[in-house]
């Protein structure tokens, strides 16, 4: 054993455990520091974490508190039903009290009401707290009391309760009726029945007729130039059906036919024609007769193609909604250059034939003067063709798009070398300035207040629409050897929309309220000029998509309608009505079978609204007619509810917006069985009183 090499050895072994305890008295001091400050970290956040639980204690407190606070006071309110008088009611009319309730606190809260006492057959709406009773002969005449209920829930129900009373009168006696030959059919014979009371005649109001505007002084007075008696006025239930449909295309509802019916006051169709001019319909309705009129179509021969069409069709029913002035809305037709898809309104020359001046011209004759092309000759087109001579064309590298612009490159000097010179159709020349757009110039002519075509045209083409004849008929083909009727009377209407600054509705408005527009349908007069005289108003179909609207309106149901070409394809949503069809292209076979208008040409004879055999056989024996009828959801809603009467009452004024008349109630056999209903359904549908305006 070597002394030196074991000492060494030691000496090593020492030096290493010195290194390895100086490195660990060295960690070790480093780890006991850090346990020391965490240490007094802890200590020092102490306070501060219990001061939080603190404020989250307090904070729940509080909200306690309030919660308690708002609980109390919701529950703190009062509820009662205002005091109801005594009511009276004859058998066979129907009675609506609406039960008036004061409530206090809690008006969040919803209030139901309840009957705990009431005569057979009577209800209340758990909502609204409207009492409603139909009386008939079942119900025995005397005195009844009723008891209504109304509750307030929540933690504490507050509830009252009222009773009143309602008489019911016996229906007087009817009085007995002419026989009437079995064999007859349609309306009875009118001067039969002159006492309203019978109700015989539900179309009619006997009485003098009195002027109501200025159009009535000019139309009677001429009827009693020629020695010709005009029908009555038609009766409350006959305006209603017709205003709705001529002014907005639609049939009132059920709630609309019985308030208006009700209503006694002496204005009410005042007021029902100004309700109608400013509901949304009035745009959808005519931007119809309008699309008529300016050809929005996709397909051929038109092709505005799809996002044309319904570009065009969006800016024409918004110019209605928004009652643009007449002459603005030509104008912006007549002027506009851009995009088919950015500037809806250049696609009036895009939707033509040919595209070429003279189309143009005669597009604008037709659509704002009322003129044909074959009611001037050529030199007379020749000279209005060279306003839209400088209309141009270019594509876009977009599908179909397509700009319109002023190209003064197209112009056609004179011989002389002068610039192009053209002709007003009233034969006055004027020379189109170099860089000026030559239908701005035709433009100013054309709505200047003096022209002898712009405003006597338009008040004449909506006289039309409404009452089915034009004062010059027909409203497109005015000419010399056409005159109107009551030239005074058509002057009037032109001068009142100009004082009126061009503003439609005004002439509506006029038309709708006045005698003329109200007279009966029936005539009372042979004489052949009653009708272009305006003697009673003008018994016509209604126009196919009006009338498929109505009936998808009485049962329930939609119609489908999609467009597989040009491409892209278009489909309409389901909920869509047919009136608001944006594209004459969108069609269906029972459309064309019930006359629309293809929409090629612009002519008001485009539209076919003669009732055929052929529409007569599908309204009768169709599916598609039956199974609206027998799948119809407002159908099954209407069957569900209530008792036999009602029912029949509520069946008539869906269809005919009129109560049955006495007569018809007693001449029905009802037997209460959805089998019956889905009869006097499809009767009332086959009728003539629903297929016509009336």
């Amino acid at each position: 054993m070597n002394p030196d090499r074991n000492a060494a050895e030691i000496a090593g072994l020492q030096l290493e455990v010195d290194q390895s305890g100086s490195r660990n008295a060295k960690h070790g001091h480093k780890y006991g520091n850090k346990r020391k400050q965490g240490q007094n970290r802890k200590r020092k956040k102490t306070p501060v974490a219990w001061w939080g639980v603190l404020c989250v204690i307090a904070a729940a407190a509080t909200a306690f508190v309030v919660l308690v606070l708002l609980m109390s006071g919701q529950d703190s309110g009062s509820l009662k039903i205002l005091p109801i008088s005594e009511h009276s009611v004859t058998q066979g009319e129907l009675l609506r009290v609406p039960i008036l309730v004061q409530f206090e606190g809690r008006q969040q809260t919803a209030l139901t009401y309840s009957l705990s006492e009431a005569p057979p057959n009577a209800t209340i709406d758990a909502k609204t707290g409207e009492f409603i009773w139909r009386t008939g002969d079942s119900h025995a005449p005397g005195k009844y009391m009723v008891s209504v209920s109304v509750h307030a829930n929540g933690r504490r129900t507050l509830a009252d309760q009222q009773t009143f009373a309602v008489r019911l009168d016996r229906r007087p006696p009817r009085p007995e009726l002419p026989k009437r030959d079995e064999s007859s059919f349609g309306l009875p014979e009118m001067g039969a029945f002159r006492d309203p009371s019978q109700l015989m005649n539900p179309f009619e109001i006997q009485g003098e007729l009195t002027p109501r505007n200025k159009i009535d002084e000019f139309a009677l007075a001429k009827l009693q130039q020629l020695g010709i008696e005009p029908s009555p006025l038609c009766s409350d239930a006959v305006f209603l059906r017709r205003a709705f449909l001529d002014t907005i295309g639609t049939l009132p509802t059920v709630d609309e036919a019985r308030s208006f019916l009700d209503d006694q006051s002496p204005d009410k169709r005042g007021k029902l024609v100004d309700q109608l001019l400013v509901r949304p319909e009035f745009a959808d309705y005519w931007g119809l007769k309008w699309g008529d009129l300016l050809r929005v179509k996709a397909e051929f021969p038109i092709n505005l193609w799809p996002a044309g069409a319904m570009a065009y069709d969006r800016w024409i029913r918004t110019s209605l909604r928004n009652n643009m002035p007449y002459d603005q809305f030509v104008r912006e037709l007549l002027t506009a250059c851009g995009s088919n898809f950015r500037t809806p309104q250049v696609n009036f020359f895009r939707a033509l034939q040919a595209l070429d001046s003279r189309s143009a011209a005669q597009a604008a004759a037709l659509a704002f003067m009322g003129v044909r092309a074959e009611s001037w000759p050529e030199e007379r087109w020749a000279g209005m063709a060279v306003f839209f001579s400088q209309v141009g064309y270019k594509p876009t590298r977009e599908w179909k798009e397509e700009i319109v612009v002023f190209d003064p490159r197209k112009a056609t000097p004179n011989p002389d070398g002068g610039p192009p010179v053209g002709v007003f159709p009233d034969g006055t020349r004027v020379e189109i300035p170099v860089g000026k757009d030559p239908r701005e110039v035709f433009a100013d002519w054309l709505i200047d207040a003096k022209n002898p075509w712009f405003a006597r045209h338009i008040v004449n083409r909506v006289w039309y629409w409404l009452l089915g004849r034009g004062i010059v008929h027909a409203p497109d083909d005015i000419r010399t050897g056409n005159p109107a009727q009551n030239p005074e009377l058509l002057n009037w209407l032109a001068d009142e929309l100009v004082r009126a600054d061009w503003d439609l509705k005004h002439i509506y408005r006029l038309i709708l309220n006045s005698t003329t527009y109200q007279l009966s349908c029936v005539p009372k007069s042979d004489n052949p000029e009653a009708a272009a005289n305006f003697a009673c108003y003008s018994l016509r179909r209604l126009d196919a998509e009006v009338l498929i609207d109505a009936i998808c309106q009485i049962t329930g149901t939609t119609e489908n309608y999609s467009s597989m070409i040009p491409e892209p394809f278009t489909f309409i949503p389901e909920r869509h009505r047919t009136i608001m069809l944006p594209d004459g292209s969108i069609t269906s076979s029972v459309l064309e079978l019930f006359g629309r208008p293809p929409r090629d040409t612009g002519l008001e004879s485009e539209r076919n609204n003669t009732f055929t055999a052929a529409q007569a056989l599908h309204l009768l024996n169709s599916s598609h007619i039956l199974n609206k009828i027998r799948k119809g959801p407002k159908i099954d809603e209407m069957i569900s509810s209530g008792d036999s009467q009602p029912l029949v009452d509520t069946l008539f004024l869906t269809i005919l917006s009129r109560p049955p008349t006495d007569g018809e109630r007693d001449e029905f056999g009802w037997s209460n069985s959805r089998w019956d209903a889905e009869n006097l359904i499809w009767a009332l549908i086959n009728s003539e009183e629903f297929l016509f305006r009336h």
